[in-house]
């Protein structure tokens, strides 16, 4: 099959969503108030040492310059169950942490309750990438949660969940 010469953004967003990924959440307490971002850009295991994982930010986003501004910033990997969760934080409008289960920290991390993953992180550089901007995180801590919640799974423009193995 040839390859395609159309890279105008639609296709693209067709072709990128092809490669399915986790979501995160990326949250913090901004003078007293949870504000945040989510991303299915987010990408763990850029460096070991030092512990570093990064994430892609549009450079029109409004909310990530508020939420960069935290000393620490909390990343909730998604749970399965939290598409709807999702779409609320990502919402343009309203409270969009309304009714969510929240945790913090003393430096103002915030996480979501029943994530797959928390990583308590701070921002360790950011590089111009387009018409987006490549974050790095320092990851401080974390929790897995003994493994209790599947992650919620993005792929072909949908959330999905991963499908458990039937034992016989």
């Amino acid at each position: 099959m040839p390859l395609s010469d159309d890279l105008q953004p639609d296709t693209l967003r067709s072709a990128f969503g092809r490669f399915p990924s986790g979501v995160a959440a990326l949250c913090a307490l901004i003078d007293g108030a949870p504000q945040g971002i989510v991303a299915s850009s987010f990408t763990v295991g850029v460096s070991m040492d030092p512990p570093l994982v990064m994430f892609a930010v549009q450079n029109t986003s409004r909310t990530w310059p508020v939420v960069r501004q935290a000393g620490r910033i909390g990343v909730s990997i998604l749970g399965a169950g939290h598409d709807g969760v999702c779409r609320q934080i990502a919402s343009k409008t309203g409270d969009r942490f309304a009714g969510l289960p929240l945790h913090s920290t003393d430096e103002g991390a915030l996480f979501l309750e029943e994530a797959a993953l928390w990583l308590d992180c701070s921002v360790e550089q950011e590089v111009p990438a387009g018409d987006h901007h490549v974050v790095l995180l320092r990851v401080h801590g974390l929790s897995t949660h003994d493994g209790a919640h599947e992650p919620l799974v993005f792929h072909g423009s949908a959330f999905r969940r991963l499908e458990q193995p039937a034992y016989i």
